[in-house]
């Protein structure tokens, strides 16, 4: 898992889907930001705004200019297959499927859909978790969301 969350952290134009325009309590936004504040070039995917985070959203991956290197799916897991559908449209090898102590955006589906398709899918966990982008609560998190299963032990 290490590994995984390592070679995607190294992907520098990341799109973050179900970035809201009312971020108290998503998970998106948080992770939206800490891109942001740690240099990547993040994109907020969310098709019902214009602006987030102060900054553009755009409607779906295909909109972004030039494209993205990998996508944190922060969305609701019945929405999971068509992000990663529109992924594999569009070349995306790299997916994080974000979830904390609840269901998340995980769906065994779409994680399976997207490994059939050559992606490498990473079902749980945050990329907050780990570095260039932790912090000491979502480290703390990580251990103990390992032990509930939230986070994969392999990827």
């Amino acid at each position: 898992m290490k590994k995984a969350a390592r070679e995607f952290l190294d992907y520098k134009r990341v799109a973050v889907t179900g970035v809201s325009r009312h971020p108290q309590g998503h998970g998106s936004n948080v992770v939206y930001k800490r891109l942001r504040e740690r240099g990547y070039e993040v994109f907020a995917i969310n098709p019902k705004a214009d602006t987030v985070e102060g900054d553009r959203c755009y409607e779906s991956l295909a909109s972004v200019p030039g494209g993205v290197e990998a996508v944190v799916i922060g969305t609701r897991p019945e929405t999971a297959e068509t992000t990663m559908r529109e992924c594999i449209e569009l070349g995306i090898k790299h997916v994080w499927m974000h979830r904390g102590p609840g269901a998340g955006s995980v769906s065994e589906s779409a994680a399976l859909y997207g490994r059939r398709n050559g992606v490498t899918v990473i079902d749980g966990g945050c990329p907050c978790m780990y570095e260039p982008t932790a912090d000491v609560g979502h480290k703390i998190a990580r251990l103990v969301l390992s032990a509930t299963g939230n986070v994969p032990r392999d990827v």
